[in-house]
């Protein structure tokens, strides 16, 4: 889980910021996968959870040592997404007060339309944190 989605998603990033520090002319933009789990996690998910939490530190501080550079850098924080990965909440998933439950998901379709939205503004206006989910999942009042 750390070496994915904290070392895998450190590297890309760095290359992407060393390869927009020395383009002409300057600059890009980096959209970061984050996770609502960050925000609220589900039980058993201690590496997962910390994971995102350090990609929303890492977000913030490439957004911050970009701007000398015009690289924005923003985040999507993804909950429910009907992929092959994201579907198993469908039949149920973990729930705080140790009930397994199902939650809605959202099509995948969204998520796409969200990043590029994201990715089409000028690089003088960023989307610093976006949380997309599917309307009724739990959530707001996950617990």
């Amino acid at each position: 889980m750390l070496a994915v989605n904290l070392t895998g998603a450190f590297l890309c990033t760095r290359e992407a910021f060393r390869a927009m520090r020395h383009q002409q002319p300057q600059g890009g933009r980096i959209i970061n996968n984050g996770s609502i789990s960050a925000h609220a996690p589900q039980p058993r998910s201690i590496a997962y959870t910390a994971t995102k939490h350090a990609i929303t530190g890492r977000t913030k501080s490439t957004a911050l040592d970009g701007r000398a550079f015009d690289i924005a850098c923003g985040q999507i924080d993804i909950g429910n997404a009907a992929t092959d990965l994201g579907s198993g909440a469908a039949s149920g998933t973990a729930q705080a007060d140790g009930t397994v439950r199902p939650e809605p998901l959202m099509h995948v379709a969204e998520v796409g339309r969200a990043v590029r939205y994201m990715a089409n503004l000028p690089l003088d206006a960023n989307v610093a944190t976006m949380t997309l989910m599917a309307t009724k999942m739990p959530f707001i009042g996950r617990g």
